[in-house]
């Protein structure tokens, strides 16, 4: 288990260095295809996968499947300037599933209708971000402090929960994780973003106080939305009794068992590349 693990987990990291380094319509087609597996996990997990007689898939999923593929497309197409057309495009999905939901009543409840649109918005949409932070100026090296962010913070997190860890973070949800080692992991992106903010500078021959001040912010910030995101995943999976999302990555799960935290981090880092940066 442990060599499959590892092997696969090698396989992971070099088509996300692949997918991060080629960007454009190659990472775009990547992201839709990780993100419409990660929405396939949820909807089976939840629920939405069959309807209440368990026998057909739902036209709930389906306008899920539509509405990532019209929502990617959009994105490779406008690149930049795509943020207000993928609002759009999210209206336009929550719409079509209402409209399934009221037209052919009561065959869906509306918990389902919920499900299905937090899915959509909760994966596909989440995961895009990715693709965004790739398209935004000194995206190309940006794009990989959402992974260094959540690896980064989950890594001291566990390093220092090991050794010091006392208090039970969420003891109900995930027993091994702690007060002290979620602060590891604060204190550990907050590290790595000073680390990341010097090689960024150096990189791009730029300097400046508010260059490092607004990484580390934002590093802190990703710690916690991680952090956030892992107990997520485990929430809903506890939830619905399930112990793992899926299989597709041999060793570790599906793919939301790999990319729960990192689907939190990459909105994170947009915005607030955008905002503190001036990207």
């Amino acid at each position: 288990m442990f060599k499959t693990r590892v092997i696969s987990g090698v396989v992971l990291v070099i088509i996300i260095a692949l997918m991060n380094f080629i960007g454009g319509p190659f990472m775009g087609c990547m992201l839709f295809l990780i993100s419409s597996q990660g929405l396939f996990e949820f909807y089976r997990a939840v629920g939405v996968y069959n309807d209440k007689a368990g026998k057909e898939h739902t036209l709930l999923e389906y306008i899920g499947y539509g509405g990532t593929a019209v929502y990617y497309i959009t994105a490779l197409l406008s690149q930049r300037d795509s943020l207000l057309k993928l609002i759009l495009i999210l209206c336009i999905v929550l719409v079509a599933m209402l409209a399934v939901y009221v037209f052919t009543f009561p065959r869906y409840e509306g918990d389902l209708v919920m499900k299905a649109f937090f899915g959509f918005m909760y994966v596909p949409v989440m995961m895009s971000f990715i693709f965004l932070t790739r398209t935004m100026e000194c995206g190309a090296y940006l794009v990989w402090f959402i992974y260094v962010s959540s690896w980064i913070c989950d890594t001291c997190a566990y390093l220092v929960g090991m050794r010091f860890g006392k208090r039970r973070l969420a003891s109900t949800l995930s027993p091994k994780k702690s007060v002290e080692g979620a602060i590891g992991g604060l204190v550990g992106s907050a590290v790595v973003a000073i680390i990341f903010a010097g090689l960024f500078m150096q990189h791009y021959d730029i300097g400046g106080a508010g260059i490092l001040f607004g990484f580390v912010i934002i590093g802190i910030v990703c710690a916690i939305a991680s952090q956030v995101g892992d107990l997520a995943a485990s929430a809903f999976k506890r939830n619905h009794n399930v112990k793992d999302y899926g299989v597709i990555i041999p060793g570790h799960g599906g793919v939301l068992d790999r990319f729960d935290s990192v689907i939190f981090t990459a909105p994170m880092i947009y915005f607030l590349a955008a905002v503190l940066l001036g990207f």
